[in-house]
């Protein structure tokens, strides 16, 4: 490897963010470039690829201006969000813009999909059970109810590490680990499904070479050099979806350990070294060889939090009226004066795999005010990853002993609190919060000689900070948890799916 650094490339829902570490998981230089994120109508929503390219041509630009010599970068990994995909034809342009994971325009075709193949082969076979979030059934509903025919001849389906990829190197290639959430992939035999992809009316020719996390895919063209302001050649590192990454860059390597990742979506994990599967999970590849990730996924995380801001107080500067929530909400007791939350703004995964699910609030009263909402969140994310880690405890047979957080919610001292006071584990909090950024960097670590295997480069580029004990409200959670919580949504589960048919029509 002829520079020192690598950089560690986070290409997510909002933005796209390129980090330079070094060998001991410092960072040293960052640049970020904002993706527009578009909803064009119910359920719907979409982005232009072609940002995906520009924001990180933008991002790595900055991070390496700031560096202030380009060849001190050895190489570079692509980590991403999960289950976004674009259909391209033979030269890489798009045919419609990228569906992105929350778009759940696809109820009809997840239906179609179990009437044809069943909901249990589904399953066994991509790890995933039957939703609106695989990207397999998007696709259904992209092929079969929006693109005609004639558009479709010599399509290509790319995820978005595969389209950067395609872009930065010209091979037409992606990562098993940020292929597999695409809902495609056969995740005992490490390859495409044939089966799968017929159901979609696909064939390998229209899917990129799969490669393990880690491989080196080949060198930046010249082209892609002169857009990110980087030397032509330089090696580009087969990645890992965000999660997955995530999961590394916490150093999550072994049993007793999840990671929590707190950002847009709640998304946690622990490892296992057989493929399992379970309605308590999905099952997706690690960024390890040949170890899997038993994860959790909650789509309403801090998305729900801008939401009240942006939707309900109309904020101007949302972060400045979360921190000034957050500075009140601390006085507040738990259960939030009586309100209670559970998060499905997004409908629902894990446990209950439930599309027609939405949020629920009750205890409303006349002394509520914004800031007992902003509670309500805190504490009903934290009662739906106890259900979800409870879950995974009993299908895997794992005892999760503490949890290492990360991403923008991890910041929240209070929500750390109230997380280790529901979950009754201690809350470790990641010593860099760009724990997704710096998966990808020990991937390209590691594949580049700046450390001799994955395992040295995660033993010597994470690190863990402050951990938060369960402390004197954990009776109190409990009793919210067991006695009010748990038996919410299914009370009012046949209501939400007929609100849901009324609403769509």
């Amino acid at each position: 490897m002829s520079g020192d650094l690598v950089l560690g490339v986070d290409c997510s829902t909002t933005a796209c963010k390129a980090i330079a570490w070094d060998g001991r998981g410092r960072a040293h230089a960052e640049g970020r470039a904002a993706i527009a994120l578009a909803n064009p109508g119910p359920d719907a929503y979409e982005q232009d690829a072609e940002q995906w390219w520009s924001a990180c041509g933008e991002a790595i630009r900055s991070a390496v201006s700031a560096l202030g010599e380009p060849r001190r970068v050895g190489a570079l990994c692509i980590t991403h969000q999960r289950e976004t995909f674009v259909v391209t034809d033979e030269a890489s342009r798009p045919l419609y813009p990228a569906l992105v994971w929350m778009d759940a325009r696809c109820r009809d075709a997840v239906k179609r999909a179990v009437a044809r193949a069943g909901a249990d082969r589904l399953h066994a076979i991509s790890g995933k059970p039957p939703c609106t979030t695989p990207s397999l059934y998007k696709l259904l509903f992209l092929l079969e109810e929006v693109l005609p025919e004639a558009a479709r001849r010599g399509l290509r389906l790319l995820d978005v590490h595969g389209f950067l990829v395609w872009r930065a190197t010209g091979c037409f290639a992606t990562s098993l680990a940020s292929a597999d959430p695409l809902g495609l992939v056969d995740m005992r035999a490490r390859a495409w499904s044939a089966e799968l992809l017929a159901l979609a009316g696909l064939d390998t020719s229209a899917v990129p070479e799969l490669c393990e996390p880690g491989a080196v895919i080949g060198g930046l063209t010249e082209d892609a050099a002169r857009h990110c302001g980087l030397p032509s050649g330089l090696p580009v590192v087969a990645g890992a979806g965000d999660g997955q990454a995530a999961g590394l860059g916490a150093g999550i390597v072994g049993p007793g350990r999840a990671y929590l990742n707190l950002g847009t979506a709640i998304v946690s994990g622990v490892l296992s070294n057989e493929y399992a599967i379970d309605r308590a999970f999905r099952t997706l590849y690690a960024a390890t060889p040949g170890s899997f990730f038993l994860e959790t996924d909650l789509k309403g995380g801090t998305f729900t939090l801008s939401w009240l801001a942006e939707k309900w107080l109309h904020a101007g500067d949302v972060d400045a009226a979360l921190g000034e929530l957050e500075s009140r909400a601390r006085s507040l007791p738990p259960g939030s004066d009586g309100l209670v939350l559970v998060p499905y703004f997004n409908a629902v995964m894990n446990p209950y795999w439930d599309d027609d699910a939405t949020g629920i609030v009750v205890g409303w009263h006349g002394a509520h005010e914004p800031v007992h909402l902003y509670r309500a969140i805190l504490e009903g994310i934290a009662f739906e990853q106890r259900l979800h880690s409870s879950g995974v405890e009993r299908a895997s047979g794992q005892t999760i002993e503490e949890f290492v957080v990360m991403g923008g919610g991890s910041k929240s001292a209070l929500w750390r609190q109230i997380l280790a006071d529901t979950l009754g584990k201690p809350i470790v909090r990641a010593a860099n919060p760009e724990a997704t950024a710096l998966g990808a960097g020990m991937l390209a670590a590691a594949a580049t000689g700046l450390h001799p295997d994955l395992a040295s480069a995660v033993a010597a580029m994470t690190a863990t900070g402050e951990v938060t004990e369960p402390g004197p409200l954990r009776d109190a959670y409990e009793r919210l948890y067991s006695e009010v919580y748990v038996g919410l949504y299914p009370a009012l589960e046949s209501a939400l799916s007929r609100l849901t048919a009324l609403r769509l029509g």
